[in-house]
Formats: C-alpha cells, structure tokens, sequence
C-alpha cells in the first residue's frame, strides 16, 4: 500500500523509501511521465545526521544504482537536477572526491544512457565553516561555502527555455539600449562585435550558471533571476522559518534552496508538467512546484519532515492547502 500522507489539488506527498517505491509499486505507474526529477540527497558525510546519510562506498553504491530508476521515470525530454555538497576524508584535511565518483558513477551506468548537460554553482557566504575541524579549530583549510548542482538528461537536448529565467540588464547595458549607440568592430580578443547586435531589449541578460545566494558585496550589484531572488533560503521574513520559530519546531538542516528550486522549475518545465523529488525533506520542491502551477510528488521517510511541509503548505499565498489523507 502507497502511504500518501498529505496532498492538494496540483501534487502529493509520500511517506516511505521513494528508491524501493519507484523501483517497485510505483515504476509502472510513473515511467516515461516525469518531466522534472530535482533533489538534494543526502549528503556523503562523515558523522550520522539525523536526516539521515551513507557514507563511504556505501554512499557511492546507493547513489550509482539510483541512475536506473530515475531514468525510466523521466520523459524523453525531461531533466534530472541534484544538488550536492563536498564531501572530506575521514579525519584529514584532505577533500574526498566521492561527489566525482557519484557523478561520474550516475552518467555512466550502462542501464540508464544520462549524460552531464551542465554543472551549476550554488555559493552561500552564510554557512557555517565547515569542516570545523580543518577550518576553526587547526586553520588549515578556507569554509567550504558551496555546492554543486548537476543538470543531468536522458539526450542532448532536454525541454529547457533560457528565456524563461533571464536576469536583469546591468545598468550599463541598460544605458546601452536607451543611447541605442555602442562602438562596435573588432576587439583584442579578436571576437568581432555587430553594429546591431546588442541593441534589441530581450528583457534581460542570459542567466549565468552561477548562483550568489546571498550579496558577498554591497558595492557591487548581484543580478540573479527573479526566480532566485524572490525565495532565498537565509532570509529572515520565509513564512516557513517564521512558523518554525513559532511554534519552537528545529527546521531541516539541508533544505533546498527555494531560488533553486524556482529557477529550474521555471527553466525546465511548463505548467502542468510533472515534478518529483524522491528526497523531499520539509518539501520545498513541492512548494515551489504549487506556487508556479505545476503538478508534483514528494517522497520523504522521516514523519517529522512531512509534518514540516505543512508549515510551509499553510502559507496564506498558496491557493490549495496540504489536505491530510485518511489511512
């Protein structure tokens, strides 16, 4: 039986091991549909942590046979995004390369045919220094303040629409298309540059592969898509870490960034399509997926977890709330 918990009118949220599920129950059900498969997993660390992780070749094992499953579920045209942390050699300052064996592991598993599209960046100045031991306590290393985030496909070219997630113009730039006037011609790069080439307004500039979540200088304009800027994981007025706070609850300690989430959503899918995070934690995929008209489905296996996506489900600017199944 498929324990669904919690759902509304665009998704559903299920409690259970979403790896056996997908690969069982489920698969027949959801294979070929899924346009968006985006999640963090958990990350490879050394000490336990309570949402769970593997560590080692355990971790390089569980991750690998993942590829399989997750490329059965997707379209011909869907997308696999994950994000993931840097993971260190037990006890050294030395950086595991685990991530890069998972990577390498996943796009090149003989049952899947996945392919690397492209990494992405995800750089936060507000984590904690980590790994303390190698950054507080001896100083021998600098705070590990970013992520990677893999852009992952079944074929060269997924469904995916730059335009849909431009950033802002810079002020130059937009100057440049009020004055409608720019020296054009041939540059030391020898890269040669239109008459006309920069002077149609598209809305904005190409998004970067780059994600500043937080301003690093106050002199210097951060330009991200709206997406991203308009759900940012730290900030103090998130509804979801608002409720927490009232209601004395201990957020999830490896959420998703919303911006994240947005963007590729925005990015990679239409409205109606269909999301899926097989790791869901307090439920920001879902979240996002909502709030932008998309249909979704979240696995989590920790109850505690799931009751936390109904703080974030009983935000006054969603139009359908999480409504709770009977067993």
């Amino acid at each position: 039986m498929i324990n669904i918990k919690y759902q509304t009118d665009k998704g559903k949220i299920i409690e259970g091991n979403s790896i056996e599920l997908l690969s069982g129950k489920m698969k027949k059900e959801l294979k070929g549909k899924v346009n968006l498969i985006i999640t963090s997993p958990p990350f490879p660390l050394n000490n336990k942590k309570q949402y769970g992780n593997e560590k080692g070749e355990e971790y390089l094992k569980w991750f690998i046979d993942m590829a399989p499953i997750f490329s059965d579920l997707l379209t011909e045209d869907g997308s696999l995004v994950i994000e993931i942390g840097n993971a260190w050699e037990p006890e050294r300052p030395v950086q595991s390369l685990l991530h890069l064996e998972c990577l390498f592991g996943l796009v090149k598993h003989p049952k899947a045919n996945l392919r690397l599209i492209q990494e992405f960046i995800c750089y936060n100045p507000s984590k904690l220094p980590s790994p303390a031991q190698w950054v507080t306590v001896n100083r021998l290393r600098t705070v590990d303040s970013y992520t990677h985030v893999w852009w992952i496909a079944k074929n060269d070219f997924p469904k995916a629409d730059n335009s849909k997630v431009l950033r802002p113009y810079s002020k130059s730039m937009q100057s440049l298309l009020k004055k409608q006037k720019y020296n054009a011609g041939k540059r030391p790069s020898e890269h040669n540059i239109s008459e006309t080439g920069f002077l149609k307004d598209n809305g904005g500039s190409i998004a970067h592969n780059f994600f500043e979540l937080e301003q690093v200088d106050d002199n210097r304009e951060v330009r991200l898509p709206h997406s991203v800027l308009s759900f940012s994981n730290t900030s103090s007025n998130d509804y979801y870490l608002k409720m927490c706070r009232e209601k004395n609850i201990k957020p999830h300690p490896a959420r998703m960034s919303g911006g994240l989430v947005n963007f590729f959503i925005e990015f990679l899918t239409d409205e109606d399509d269909l999301i899926l995070d097989p790791f869901s934690g307090s439920n920001t995929t879902g979240y996002c997926a909502e709030k932008l008209n998309r249909n979704w489905m979240s696995f989590e296996v920790k109850e505690d977890y799931i009751e936390q996506a109904c703080i974030r489900f009983s935000d006054p600017l969603l139009k359908s709330p999480l409504k709770k199944m009977k067993v």
